[in-house]
């Protein structure tokens, strides 16, 4: 292999409101800004690259429409299919046809089962052509793909000025409020929720990203509407909140790295398939750092009644925020000594290559 750049062509198919087109440039972005790579990403929906980035960043990258009628262009060496969706079928006649086959990864959905370790870097054959598919699984283990974190994450978050923050958004500093961030899909269990921070002794603010709700006062909390926020914004909004609640699986990675207190949503599926993966993250989220049977019962309990299973407990979860801050701490610190999905890609990627 010569020194040339390489280049790569990912693929995504829009099905989770923003969540897979985030992960897909989030992936896209740190190709091309920390390796380099010539990058081109075919999405079938643009409307979500608007909101997540902004023109600057999206002049960094080759962003191409995914047509119905897809052009006739020369396959990349490296092409990502992003959650199994399937490529266009003349594409991969044209992989097929080049004398030095690209590198075909199945950039696969996040999840933290044990099973992960062993399928992730399994490789499929193509049924009738030359062609070699290999599975790339994102994970919480040095088995598995990683989790996706830019070079620049820490120095960005060292660098973050709360009250500038603040400011921008008009948002008042008491220093006895509760200060969080609500990204979710419908959940029954809100209204509740919102019930109890009323009530709470302490004021609450609610950050609502992307809302279109004016703002308003309901007892002791205060719900704040801000502006859709581009990814780099997102990120300094979970480091201003002691908690953040976030949903799908770009926002659940990116609450994990700000070291902060979280609650997820995770997708629903048919017949509560993704409840086992709700159970398998926590029950590797509480093995990290003190193991208080209190307080991760706490944190189980309140999660589970966010998605639905069960009744919530507010003032039990908000009694064991002081040890989930620094269980947060101790589960960020035990991920970054591992390395990221980004990182891992490009040195499976190159080594195939050779």
């Amino acid at each position: 292999m010569n020194n040339k750049a390489p280049r790569c062509d990912i693929f995504c198919v829009v099905v989770d409101n923003y969540g897979d087109a985030a992960v897909c440039w989030r992936l896209a972005r740190q190709l091309r800004c920390d390796y380099g790579w010539e990058v081109r990403l075919w999405i079938d929906d643009l409307a979500p690259l608007e909101k997540l980035t902004t023109a600057d960043e999206r002049s960094l990258i080759d962003i191409q429409r995914w047509a119905s009628e897809f052009p006739q262009t020369s396959p990349a060496e490296i092409v990502i299919e992003a959650f199994a969706c399937e490529l266009p079928p003349a594409y991969i006649a044209s992989m097929a046809n080049l004398s030095i086959k690209p590198v075909w990864l199945n950039l696969d959905y996040l999840s933290a089962e044990a099973w992960v370790d062993g399928c992730h870097g399994m490789t499929s054959r193509h049924p009738r052509l030359p062609l070699v598919k290999q599975f790339f699984f994102p994970g919480f283990t040095p088995d598995t793909g990683g989790l996706l974190r830019e070079k620049d994450y820490a120095t960005r978050q060292a660098k973050f000025d709360t009250a500038a923050f603040r400011a921008e958004f008009s948002l008042m500093e008491q220093p006895d409020a509760l200060t969080l961030s609500l990204f979710s899909y419908a959940n029954p269990a809100l209204p509740k929720l919102i019930d109890a921070w009323s009530e709470s002794e302490t004021p609450v603010q609610v950050l609502c990203p992307g809302s279109a709700q004016p703002r308003q006062q309901i007892g002791n909390l205060e719900l704040i509407p801000l502006p859709f926020l581009p990814q780099s914004r997102y990120d300094e909004m979970l480091w201003l909140c002691d908690l953040n609640f976030v949903r799908g699986e770009d926002s659940f990675v990116r609450a994990q790295w700000a070291g902060k207190p979280f609650v997820w949503q995770i997708y629903p599926q048919a017949d509560d398939a993704h409840l086992p993966k709700l159970e398998a993250f926590i029950a590797n989220f509480t093995k990290v750092g003190a193991d208080d049977t209190a307080i991760n019962k706490a944190m189980r309990n309140f999660w589970l009644a966010w998605n639905s299973q069960g009744p919530l407990d507010w003032p039990a979860f908000t009694y064991a925020l002081p040890a989930l801050q620094k269980q947060a701490e101790n589960w960020a610190n035990h991920l970054v000594k591992q390395r990221d999905l980004a990182a891992n890609l490009v040195q499976f990627c190159l080594e195939r290559l050779k």
